[in-house]
């Protein structure tokens, strides 16, 4: 970490005005007694490049990289993380001192990490998960949970053909099942995960039976407005653990700090409250 100057990082994105990632790392940046900021970067379609060239000049450290940039900033970078390459999508950008970009992605960490903090006993080995939706999200679920040791996935998806596009990406134990045979994928499934925006303030609801859900699996929901979705309020009413979306967003940002800046932020209760307290204010 570099002390002579304001340290500055923030979020690109088209809109980004909605996004919590300032109120996040602004938490961690008076915490730390770091003297920077962290801004939202509202940046057109189309001029991504031009966006993430202009980061060296204004000495940013970095910036998270979210919709509809995360596709078009993979192919800006200089250096590429492999997993970013195999997930197909940049989440995160580290501005080196020479100005060279180095792309990488931390959602499948916060992912983790949020699964952990949440559910600490939960065992990724103990059968296969059910995965909803075949996007970005999706890529960075399966790729954290074929790390953790799930020993296979089900992801359940209208279009075959991006699905066997994730699948060939990914590799590993994945089977495409369509949308229809939702239900259905859910018999025998240790964990599941809604990666849609199905459920989502403003967007349908997500229509799924748990009935074949074994009682003991683990539910999750990437969503996190509502900070519980209908998925995990009726997972909740059945006895299964949840796992709600805003921790996916917490805990990909202390890898991000570690590239920035050298130092590693902690995810804290006091922090998850102002979250929550924005969310739902």
């Amino acid at each position: 970490m570099r002390n002579d100057h304001f340290h500055l990082a923030g979020v690109m994105g088209w809109p980004v005005m909605h996004s919590r990632s300032p109120l996040m790392h602004n938490y961690w940046m008076k915490d730390m007694g770091l003297a920077g900021q962290y801004v939202p970067l509202a940046i057109r379609p189309g001029t991504v490049e031009a966006a993430l060239r202009g980061l060296h000049p204004l000495r940013f450290s970095g910036v998270n990289v979210t919709i509809p940039h995360k596709l078009d900033a993979l192919r800006v970078v200089d250096e590429l993380d492999p997993v970013a390459r195999r997930i197909g999508a940049i989440s995160c950008v580290h501005v080196r001192d020479d100005g060279t970009l180095y792309g990488t992605n931390n959602d499948w960490r916060g992912f983790l990490g949020n699964l952990r903090e949440t559910c600490p006993g939960w065992e990724a080995a103990a059968g296969p998960a059910t995965v909803l939706g075949a996007g970005g999200g999706a890529r960075a679920v399966c790729h954290g949970l074929l790390e953790a040791g799930v020993p296979g996935i089900r992801l359940v998806n209208r279009s075959q053909s991006r699905a066997e596009a994730l699948i060939d990406d990914i590799g590993g134990p994945i089977t495409w099942h369509g949308w229809a045979d939702r239900h259905a994928a859910l018999d025998g499934a240790a964990t599941l995960v809604n990666t849609t925006s199905l459920g989502m303030v403003g967007q349908p609801p997500l229509d799924l039976a748990l009935d074949a859900l074994p009682r003991g699996a683990l539910v999750a929901d990437i969503v996190y407005t509502p900070l519980e979705t209908p998925l995990l309020a009726a997972a909740k009413a059945r006895g299964h653990a949840v796992v709600g979306g805003l921790g996916m967003l917490l805990h990909q940002g202390p890898p991000a700090w570690e590239l920035w800046f050298g130092l590693r932020p902690q995810v804290t209760p006091a922090l998850r409250a102002a979250m929550e307290a924005s969310l739902t204010g």
